[in-house]
């Protein structure tokens, strides 16, 4: 039997993201970084990924990196969710690594497990694991097109470009025209990358690469749903115990106490749904069973944590200087990401062999 609880030495390790994390992505410094043209936070990242190693952790030792496993990378990405840390983890360290891990680019693989360069697999951020993707054309050597919806594409130093002839290529970001695109979320901002006649260096296939790197995203990315969604609760519980109505706790009203053992009952859940994908991508068992479970789920039960969120903090939750609103985009923006929560549902149905009515 599968033991989905967190070991000695992933608690040891969330431990230590967490007091980076506070001491890089205070909510004020976050909030800040939203209203400048640098959201992406380079301190933090070279924190995370030169400091603590944690860039490498999908990583084979012998090509560089660490060697652990999905499961750490879940943690990982449990406290980045629960800060709203603005920098490229999810879409460096994890998708664009794992399609690496699909091709035959061990240089690369290297520089993005040291943190060196930061990576950006070119498909919009709300394809699905499996389904089609928009590719650019590949004209004997150069590539041009124009693909939308990258994220985090703005701070990557190599693209990783699918083309129609079936190649998954790497680009020099300098190579490559990147537009920011108005983006919901601020702290994972979307951009529109232009090829145009940009060289490119055939990596490998792409189809495999894209689906393994995508499938990977989606199931780690219910982790951070699940930080996200455990802040929401964590923070809303304890404002309501402060907060005082008609002298006494707004949190001792029934009506309040249910809506929260609503959302307590929906964040338990969320975690044992995304602790399950990402042991199932660690041992490779079951997979997209697992990934479609944590995301049929996760998104909106991320959306409805940091919507009670803000509503039940009042007037202040309202508020540009509170940081509520980062949650709610982030949550929103994750819930089309890698797939609506509908799209893996009937993904689902499909690989059980359950036949709508």
């Amino acid at each position: 039997m599968t033991d989905l609880l967190y070991s000695e030495e992933e608690e040891a390790l969330r431990a230590a993201v967490r007091d980076l994390l506070a001491d890089h992505c205070d909510a004020p410094g976050v909030i800040a970084r939203t209203e400048s043209d640098t959201p992406h936070h380079r301190e933090a990242w070279k924190a995370l990924a030169d400091g603590m190693g944690l860039a490498g952790l999908l990583v084979p030792e012998d090509k560089g990196g660490q060697g652990a496993t999905h499961r750490e990378a879940a943690v990982v990405l449990e406290e980045l969710g629960r800060a709203v840390a603005p920098v490229a983890y999810l879409t460096s360290a994890v998708v664009a690594t794992e399609a690496l891990l699909a091709c035959d680019a061990d240089d690369l693989l290297a520089d993005l497990a040291s943190g060196r360069r930061i990576g950006a697999l070119a498909v919009a951020l709300n394809v699905a694991p499996g389904t089609a993707y928009k590719v650019v054309r590949h004209e004997d050597g150069p590539l041009r097109g124009e693909l939308t919806g990258i994220a985090d594409a703005a701070v990557a130093d190599v693209l990783l470009v699918p083309a129609d002839d079936g190649g998954l290529y790497a680009v020099d970001a300098t190579a490559a025209t990147v537009t920011p695109q108005v983006s919901l979320d601020l702290t994972r901002p979307l951009a529109t990358v232009t090829l145009d006649g940009a060289p490119a260096r055939l990596l490998g296939d792409a189809e495999p690469a894209v689906r393994r790197a995508l499938t990977a995203g989606a199931g780690l990315l219910a982790s951070e749903q699940f930080g996200l969604a455990d802040w929401a609760l964590t923070e809303t519980v304890r404002y309501l115990k402060e907060r005082k109505q008609f002298n006494r706790p707004v949190g001792g009203f029934q009506a309040l106490k249910h809506r929260l053992a609503q959302l307590w009952l929906e964040v338990v859940n969320l975690r044992a749904a995304a602790r399950n994908a990402a042991d199932a991508l660690a041992t490779g068992e079951d997979v997209e069973v697992a990934v479609t479970v944590a995301q049929a789920f996760a998104g909106p039960v991320a959306v409805h944590a940091a919507e009670e969120a803000l509503q039940l903090h009042g007037g202040i939750g309202m508020t540009w200087e509170h940081p509520a609103h980062l949650y709610l985009k982030r949550a929103k923006a994750d819930s089309i990401a890698y797939g609506t929560a509908g799209a893996h549902r009937e993904a689902l149905a499909g690989l059980v062999d359950l036949q709508a009515p």
